[in-house]
């Protein structure tokens, strides 16, 4: 099993920056793909950006140039730096975390919320 704890989310004004980070416990070696998901309200979760164990990046087109996930040499934990940021990019941002195997896992959330 693995968990997963989200921090780094809070207010901010339009064009601002904010730093996530994802920190991951237990069987933390199994992990294959670690990433960022958004639900705003009244919508559904969508794929911000990813990362595999090789390193290789993805990233939605609403966020690519402004977000940026990485992590350290130790693989654990991950961030997602938010650049430029906009009131559409308010929402619940959890942390994700595919398995070599089936499993996957969430985090619980935090909240961003771009607002003048």
């Amino acid at each position: 099993q693995v968990q997963l704890v989200e921090s780094g989310g809070g207010l901010v004004q339009p064009g601002g920056s904010l730093r996530l980070s994802c920190a991951a416990s237990g069987s933390i070696f199994s992990i294959y793909a670690m990433a960022w998901y958004r639900q705003a309200p009244g919508k559904q979760r969508e794929l911000v950006a990813s990362i595999t164990s090789g390193d290789i990046t993805n990233y939605s087109d609403s966020v690519k140039g402004r977000f940026t996930i990485s992590r350290d040499n130790a693989k654990n934990p991950v961030y997602l730096q938010m650049n430029s940021l906009k009131p559409e990019d308010t929402a619940v941002y959890y942390c994700y975390a595919q398995m070599r195997g089936p499993e996957s896992y969430w985090g619980q959330g935090t909240q961003v919320t771009v607002s003048s």
